[in-house]
């Protein structure tokens, strides 16, 4: 019997996992992207600036009163928000309708704990490149991106909890 074939098979499936393992190591080595530093204005009238959150893990969500998505994802994240924030960790909500009143009043129906900043002229979302709504933005303790996510649907704040608890541990 010709064992050759079979030594052919061997090789080539150890070059293909070395290939496999060296990919997935170096596309977990990719070089960091800072996140874009933001000023923005927010509910309780203060202006907030991203930077000035370093040493946390910041969740940059931005949505719209007109978004039924968003309405479904703001609850999940103010729980998110009570149960880690003792952890070092907050959520930025920028809202991008032009008029704020507009934000008010659905926090009215659904009152959140963390800040809701203004981005009425949409200068943070260009910086960001929301493309969809909700957009959301996990951000490390150094202030690195570490994930984008665009929409949402029903689950996904498990995807962010994950990734939360993550970098709450670096």
């Amino acid at each position: 019997m010709n064992s050759k074939p079979l030594s052919n098979f061997v090789l080539l499936f150890i070059a293909v996992m070395s290939l496999t393992i060296l990919t997935a190591f170096t596309a977990g080595a990719a070089e960091l992207q800072s996140a874009p530093d933001f000023t923005l204005k927010s509910n309780s009238g203060e202006n907030l600036r991203l930077e000035e959150q370093q040493g946390n893990v910041v969740i940059v969500n931005f949505w719209a009163s007109w978004c039924a998505p968003c309405r479904e994802e703001l609850p999940h994240f103010d729980a998110m928000q009570k149960e880690y924030e003792d952890l070092g960790f907050t959520i930025l909500a920028v809202n991008v309708d032009e008029y704020p009143e507009k934000a008010n009043n659905l926090l009215n129906d659904i009152p959140v704990s963390f800040p809701v900043l203004f981005d009425n002229q949409d200068q943070v979302s260009k910086l960001y490149d929301v493309r969809a709504m909700p957009t959301t933005v996990i951000i490390d303790r150094d202030g690195n991106k570490r994930l984008t996510h665009y929409g949402y649907k029903s689950g996904d704040e498990a995807k962010y909890e994950k990734v939360v608890k993550a970098l709450l541990r670096e």
